[in-house]
């Protein structure tokens, strides 16, 4: 068996070329048979004969006018009808006016079975007296409660208000307590409603809500 003298060197051998046979078609022979066949003969048409028009056609045939485009279709928008929206319009309108009539019966009719259902006050009814309101002296009530102070005032429950604004800081500091509502206390009240939002007395005034949010904060009384 031969080996290669060098292994990495690959043997040199000349390469395998693919052979292609050609084999010549024999033509030849086909044409010389078809030399001996005998010619074919002319193959001929019958003429055929077109039948004639028949008479009296032209006379009844009634050519037709010509179609004519009209410029007032060709300009019109694509999905619209001449007229659709006036008709449209007229519709709606009569609608509107035929329900407007109808409510307008209703109501009359309405109106007159009330009035025709309502009982009339006969002439021998008693007349129910008038309340007469006796007046009442200014002063009697206070819209802010009973026991109300406001500027004027006078008295020991005076000087309480001004004991207890005393201990609220930065309200009534080293205030009087005289037992007098002057302007100096009504303000003092004031500013005490204003910082602890109390909204149910006037401004100024010692009313419920003032009194028992100041006792709340200062002690009961």
């Amino acid at each position: 068996m031969p080996t290669p003298s060098d292994r990495g060197v690959p043997p040199v051998d000349p390469a395998i070329e693919p052979i292609r046979v050609l084999r010549p078609r024999r033509t030849d022979a086909l044409a010389e048979l078809l030399k001996d066949l005998p010619p074919r003969p002319a193959v001929g048409y019958e003429p055929v004969v077109l039948p004639g028009r028949p008479s009296g056609t032209e006379d009844a045939t009634e050519e037709l006018p010509p179609v004519r485009d009209d410029p007032r279709v060709r300009d019109l928008p694509r999905g619209r009808v001449p007229g659709l929206r006036r008709t449209a319009v007229a519709a709606a309108v009569t609608a509107a006016a035929v329900i407007g009539f109808g409510g307008a019966l209703l109501l009359t009719d309405r109106t007159e079975s009330t009035a025709v259902a309502a009982p009339r006050p006969s002439a021998t009814a008693p007349v129910a007296p008038v309340p007469t309101s006796t007046p009442t002296p200014s002063g009697a009530t206070d819209p802010d409660g009973a026991g109300t102070l406001r500027e004027g005032d006078s008295g020991p429950e005076v000087t309480d208000l001004q004991q207890r604004l005393r201990h609220i800081p930065n309200v009534y500091d080293n205030g009087s307590t005289d037992g007098t509502y002057d302007a100096t206390l009504a303000a003092a009240v004031a500013r005490f409603q204003l910082w602890y939002g109390i909204r149910g007395d006037e401004d100024g005034v010692y009313g419920d809500d003032t009194r028992r949010d100041l006792e709340s904060r200062t002690g009961g009384g």
